[in-house]
Order: C-alpha cells, then sequence, then structure tokens
C-alpha cells in the first residue's frame, strides 16, 4: 500500500474520532502521528517533531501573555467600563460586549476572551432585565468575528501563516488578516444586531457564572468587620515609626483585635516596616482603643467605614476558608489579628454555624470559617494547603473584582512589546513569544505555577500531534491528489468556485472537529490547488482560515461554544439558526474580498 493510501485512511479514522467525541481530541492529534509512525510513513523524530515545531512554541506564548492580561485585570476594567457606557441601554449594551468580544479577541485567545467576558455579560443582563440567552452567544460569535483582525487572534492563524511562509509566499503580516477580519467582523456585528432578537430566544440560563463584583462587601457584612472598628493613625513621634510590623503587640490590650495597616493612599501596607502616616485598624471596644492611642502616640481618626475598599484592592485581599474534616488544624487555637503560621496571612474574624466567635481565642474545629486577609501572592502560594477549604478561588475572585490591578501596568507594557516585536520581526515569532511569556513572569504579573495554567496544553499537544500529519500528506502526494479531484469536480468554474469549496468543507469539518484541526487537514490541500489551477495559493489559504474560524453552527464547534450553553440556556438549533447568516456573510467575504488582497496571479516570492 502506497503512503498516501495509508495517509488517506488514517485521515478519515481520525475525523470519525474527532466527531464521536468520545476519545480527547488530543489523543487523537498524538495518536495521528503515531499511527503515521507506526505505518513507515514518517519517521520518529518527524513524529516527535511537531511538539517542539515553533507554532507549537508560538502558541504557547501566546496563550501565557493572555493569561498575564487577564491575571491583571485588564478584562475586568474593560468590561467594568462596558456596565458604566452602556448605562440603562440594552441595544447599547449588546454592542458593545460584541465589539469588546471582538476586539480582545485580535489580543488575547477566544478563551480567555469569552471566559473573562461571561461573568462581565451575565451581570449586564441581570442589571438591563434581559434574557441571557440575548447576549451570551453574540458575545460568543463577536468573539469568533474578531480572531481574523491579528495574527495572534488565534493559533490557526499561526498555523495558516506558516503554511503560507513554507510555500513560498513569505507569510502573512500582523495586521495583513485584517484586510479580510474587518470586513468579517463588521458584517458579524450588523448581522447579529439585527437578528438577536427575532433568532435567538428569550430565556435565562439555569446555571450562571458567580458574581463577585461585590465580594468583599459582602464578606465585610457577612463577619460585621465594620462593627467596632477604629482607624489609629501614627505620628511622627510615635515609638511604632520605623518598626517592624510585628511590633504592634495588642496583647496588653485584650478588647482589641488587630485587623490590618493601611498606608496614606488608603490601601494595605505591605511594607516590612511601619512609618508616620500610616494607620493601624483594630477593632474592638472603644476604650481600649482609646488606651492604644495614648500609650503608642496614635491619633485616632474618624470610624474607618468603607473596610471593603481598604482591605479588598490591588495589593490585597480577603479569603474565606472552610476547616474540612481530619484537617491538622482542628484542635488548634486561633483568635483574630492572629498572624498564620507563614507570617503573610492575618485571621480577620471566625465563625462556627453562621455566628461570631468573637476576638478571644478559640478551638478550631471541623466546619468553622476564617476570613483570612493578605496580599493576593500569599493566597496563591497558601491556599493550596489542603488543610483548608477557598469557599472561593481568590484568584478567580481578583481577575473579576479588581480592575486593573497588580501589575497591569506591566502586562500592557509586555503586550505592547509583543506587538512591536512581532510587526517589526527583529526576531522569529516563537522567539518573541517565549521573550514576552518570560517577561509576564519576570515582572511579577504571572507566578510560574500560573504560567503553566494559562496555557491551553490540549491545543498545543493538539497542534503538535497534527503537524506531521500535514507533512505527510504534502510528502506522500495525498494533498494533490484531493486538490485534482477538487479541480476535476468545480474547476471548470474557475478558480473562485474552488475557493468557495475549500471555505465550505472546512466550515463543514469545523464544527464537528477542532479548528487547528481542520485547518492542519484541508491547509496542504489548499497550497496544492492554486499551482494546480495555476493560480496563486495564497486566497486559497485565506479561504481554508476563514472557513476553520466559522464554528459557528454547532455548540460542540469550539469550547467557547459550549461555554456559554448553560448560562444562556441554549440548545442545539439555537446555534445553527442565529450562525448561518453569519456564515454565509463570511463565504461573501472569501468569494468578493479576499482576491482583491491575495491575487490569483500573484507569483511565490
Amino acid at each position: 500500500m502506497s503512503d498516501a493510501a495509508i495517509v488517506a485512511l488514517i485521515i478519515p479514522a481520525a475525523l470519525a474520532l474527532f466527531i464521536w467525541n468520545r476519545v480527547p481530541a488530543v489523543i487523537v492529534g498524538v495518536g495521528v502521528s503515531l499511527a503515521l509512525f507506526a505505518t513507515g510513513v514518517i519517521t520518529a523524530s518527524q513524529a516527535l517533531a511537531g511538539l517542539g515545531d515553533p507554532t507549537v512554541i508560538l502558541i504557547a506564548g501566546l496563550f501565557v501573555v493572555a493569561a498575564g492580561l487577564e491575571a491583571a485585570g485588564v478584562t475586568t476594567w474593560a468590561g467594568q467600563k462596558l456596565v458604566e457606557t452602556a448605562g440603562g441601554s440594552k441595544s447599547l449594551a449588546l454592542l458593545l460586549v460584541m465589539l469588546m468580544a471582538a476586539i480582545f479577541c485580535a489580543i488575547i485567545s477566544v478563551n480567555a476572551t469569552v471566559a473573562a467576558l461571561l461573568p462581565v455579560a451575565v451581570i449586564v443582563a441581570i442589571r438591563l432585565g434581559v434574557p441571557t440567552s440575548q447576549l451570551l452567544l453574540p458575545m460568543c460569535f463577536g468573539a469568533h468575528a474578531g480572531t481574523m483582525l491579528t495574527l495572534i487572534g488565534a493559533p490557526l492563524n499561526v498555523i495558516a501563516y506558516d503554511a503560507a511562509r513554507d510555500a513560498g509566499y513569505g507569510g502573512i503580516g500582523f495586521f495583513e488578516y485584517a484586510v479580510a477580519g474587518l470586513p468579517i467582523m463588521i458584517g458579524s456585528l450588523a448581522i447579529m444586531y439585527l437578528t438577536q432578537r427575532f433568532l435567538l430566544p428569550h430565556r435565562d440560563g439555569l446555571n450562571l457564572p458567580a458574581d463577585f463584583s461585590s465580594h468583599a462587601a459582602t464578606l465585610v457584612e457577612q463577619y460585621r468587620l465594620e462593627d467596632g472598628l477604629h482607624r489609629l493613625r501614627l505620628r511622627e513621634t510615635s515609638p511604632l515609626v520605623g518598626q517592624p510590623r510585628s511590633a504592634v503587640d495588642l496583647a496588653r490590650y485584650p478588647g482589641l483585635a488587630f485587623v490590618a495597616i493601611e498606608d496614606a493612599s488608603g490601601g494595605v501596607s505591605t511594607r516590612d516596616s511601619l512609618a508616620a502616616g500610616d494607620s493601624l485598624l483594630v477593632r474592638g471596644d472603644a476604650d481600649w482603643a482609646g488606651r492604644l492611642a495614648g500609650d503608642l502616640g496614635l491619633a485616632i481618626r474618624e470610624a474607618a467605614g468603607d473596610a471593603a475598599q481598604t482591605l479588598f484592592n490591588r495589593g490585597s485581599g480577603l479569603a474565606e476558608v472552610v476547616i474540612p474534616p481530619r484537617s491538622g488544624f482542628i484542635g488548634e487555637t486561633a483568635f483574630p489579628g492572629m498572624a498564620t503560621p507563614s507570617g503573610d496571612l492575618m485571621i480577620l474574624a471566625i465563625q462556627r454555624g453562621g455566628e461570631d466567635l468573637g476576638i478571644e481565642p478559640v478551638t478550631i474545629a471541623a466546619g468553622d470559617t476564617l476570613l483570612l486577609q493578605g496580599t493576593w501572592a500569599a493566597f496563591d502560594q497558601r491556599l493550596a494547603d489542603p488543610r483548608v477549604l477557598a469557599v472561593h478561588s481568590p484568584e478567580l475572585v481578583r481577575r473579576q473584582a479588581i480592575p486593573l490591578g497588580h501589575r497591569a501596568w506591566q502586562a500592557l507594557g509586555v503586550l505592547l512589546l509583543l506587538v512591536v516585536l512581532l510587526v517589526t520581526a527583529p526576531f522569529p515569532s516563537a522567539i518573541t513569544a517565549v521573550i514576552c511569556a518570560g517577561l509576564m513572569v519576570v515582572l511579577g504579573v504571572l507566578t510560574v505555577p500560573q504560567m503553566w495554567r494559562g496555557v491551553d496544553w490540549n491545543t498545543c499537544i493538539l497542534v503538535g500531534g497534527m503537524i506531521p500529519l500535514a507533512g505527510a500528506m504534502t510528502q506522500s502526494g495525498l494533498a494533490q491528489d484531493i486538490a485534482d479531484g477538487l479541480i476535476l469536480l468545480i474547476g471548470w468554474a474557475g478558480p473562485l468556485a474552488v475557493l468557495a469549496g475549500l471555505f465550505a468543507v472546512t466550515a463543514i469539518l469545523t464544527q464537528v472537529m477542532s479548528n487547528t484541526a481542520t485547518a492542519l487537514v484541508m491547509l496542504p490541500v489548499a497550497v496544492a490547488s492554486g499551482p494546480e489551477m495555476g493560480v496563486s495559493a495564497m486566497p486559497m489559504i485565506i479561504a481554508v482560515t476563514v472557513g476553520a474560524h466559522a464554528a459557528l453552527l454547532t455548540p460542540m464547534a469550539t469550547p467557547v461554544n459550549l461555554m456559554v450553553v448553560g448560562p444562556g440556556g441554549y440548545t442545539f438549533g439555537d446555534y445553527w439558526k442565529y450562525g448561518l447568516p453569519i456564515l454565509l456573510w463570511w463565504l461573501v467575504v472569501c468569494v468578493l474580498i479576499v482576491p482583491l488582497w491575495w491575487r490569483f496571479d500573484a507569483a511565490p516570492l
């Protein structure tokens, strides 16, 4: 059996497994490489080369940059601005949600965009009295529509870039995709805006994402932190000035519990030493607070009225934890104002059965809830301890509730550097992505564990596993055979018909399998079909790229389509009814606009 025949058998088997959806796509992708090796079509080094391919490294680096932007609260800030700008207008809210999703997708992945904007869109819907089904699918499809504005809009843009470069066309410029992407986005948003009321259901989802926008105020109220809260400012003559934080000892003041040290700007101080102008926040009896102020040269300021804003900000926050059964903390003594053994977190309150246990020392029991205060970095490091269970992930709370949080400007600077380096191309794209991903960690935007969690390894390994298939299709001659068949079938109608056919086949496949896998299967066919007809392959490559992005007709087409099913209360039919007019517009762009820029008569470089 020839190599082409073997590859021709492996492809439909892989497609069947993708459609069956019982075997993880990443396993299918790796299995394709192993099958090609086992049948002798490629060598062992070729089978494994995809996992270290520069394309995979570039995609992983882009995921890290996107995770840094999300962790720094850039998307949260934009979401809050959306709510403010929309005011009470439902139509404006719809437009802004779709437009924001499209723009975000130009700089971060579609998965990160939808995950970040999903809670925002739900909040907007609830506040405006709009069914969530009227906002979430437009947001999701708006994100799809924005994936072709830049090179980094989606992993398959990078794959198409490599295909064009390897075919001798010099790749695709950073903003060049926007020639097709901008009309796609504008037309898609217009279609969605005009048809949303008629083609989408009017219902709310059963499982809505949590709203953490008022999380701090909720915790302050539940744990009654503002009851008996006092702010005591350090005068320049106070003996505490210049002393370490540990010098604040309330052992001689049994009616008080330490809460935090506030700096002059009103936020929780993270310095190691105390300075004039800092304030001690303490809870408890007013008489004891007066004694403390007199003894240590402190000025009693107005009652600390906004504990939520003081304790929950860019530098520090609050976290609620539960003591699980068999925890190592059971039987230990604790009290409000006590530092944890690590020294970087503080207990603000303890409750048992919903009742506050006061400021006196208590013996910890299973089921107790503790409110902790500390820096976000401390929460990331300490709350993985199995002896406690976080009620809500501090990382998730921070990303949704803190706009332009810690290191936001550093994250935006790295993004700007990424764009400049990709546009000017002083280094290979993969090297640029590695540099920028590393800077996200060096500048403190992400920790190393957060960096690893930010990478969608399923996508990276899937792409790495499927890259050898693309090479095998070209090497064995199968891509040329498929291109010959397509041209024999519709080539008589001219290059535009072949371009439309490639788009249609790709768009159909991407509804039931990964769009990256679809692109890797169809791009070799696109590259072969152009020269076979005596024209440039570039329009064909772009048509396949657009078709692979058009995952609009089924919920299983992409993870983000599935992400909104529950919160939006959608059914299978909602997708194709709303997505079909958009997909037809994408076909129009491919046929009428793509050949105007990527001309059929253009020669390879």
